[in-house]
């Protein structure tokens, strides 16, 4: 049994308005458009790309975010036009304590923050997002739980950083960074995972729940609630076609 990552999820106050800036900057496309979630999605069907979901959320957003998307840069050049072309879609410069660095820490027009990096052998066949940074005090621990929880091997660790990556070599990095910085609120971006159609989803909530995962009191979010070792929201989700209660 296991699970897979379904998307990253936004909460955001005004869904459609930061999708479309968000589908504009990858060159991405609007996949759902409902009052309840927008969907942005890779052009590619065969891609490995997460997709982003938006979920309305009247909540100010009041700190850092937990979770950061980085973007990948194919060059030097690349990497100006795409900060260029952000900041004309409704983005800003935010300095978050980053000091001199290679990458531009930018934030969306909801104040979420992002980078964009320079060009990075690592990230040349991601596609548009190389990486999804999670905050984390225990870099190891984090990726143990979610490789756990993805299927994705951990690709190295070590004190200040470690990284997963899907099997096929394909796709984003998911990537876990250390900071002191303490969880305050619920996280305004998570992911979320979906059971596969053969397994048990009941079981696969006790299987994450071994691993390190709390379960949440539901709070009107779709899917059933949990919280990984450090406390990060997390939606455990069954396939569309299956509509029964875990």
């Amino acid at each position: 049994m296991s699970t897979r990552l379904a998307c990253v999820v936004f909460d955001a106050d005004r869904p459609r308005f930061v999708a479309d800036f968000w589908a504009e900057l990858l060159g991405w496309t609007v996949t759902i458009d409902r009052c309840d979630q927008v969907d942005v999605a890779a052009p590619d069907p065969d891609g490995l790309e997460l997709a982003l979901t938006f979920r309305p959320e009247a909540r100010a957003k009041d700190c850092k975010n937990r979770m950061h998307l980085d973007l990948a840069s194919r060059s030097l050049d690349h990497q100006r036009a795409q900060v260029e072309r952000a900041l004309a879609l409704g983005a800003r410069h935010v300095d978050i304590g980053q000091g001199t660095v290679p990458w531009v820490v930018l934030a969306d027009p909801e104040g979420n923050e992002f980078c964009v990096l320079e060009p990075r052998e690592e990230y040349v066949d991601t596609g548009a997002v190389a990486a999804i940074v999670i905050d984390t005090h225990d870099p190891v621990r984090l990726a143990e739980f979610w490789s756990t929880a993805s299927g994705w091997p951990i690709a190295y660790g070590g004190a200040r950083m470690a990284g997963l990556r899907s099997a096929t070599g394909l796709g984003a990095w998911l990537e876990f960074v250390q900071t002191p910085d303490v969880k305050s609120d619920r996280n305004r971006l998570r992911l979320d995972l979906l059971s596969f159609p053969t397994d048990d989803p009941a079981a696969e909530v006790a299987r994450l729940r071994a691993a390190g995962a709390t379960r949440l009191a539901a709070d009107g979010t779709p899917g059933v609630l949990l919280a990984d070792p450090e406390t990060n929201e997390f939606c455990l989700h069954r396939p569309a076609s299956d509509y029964s209660t875990i």
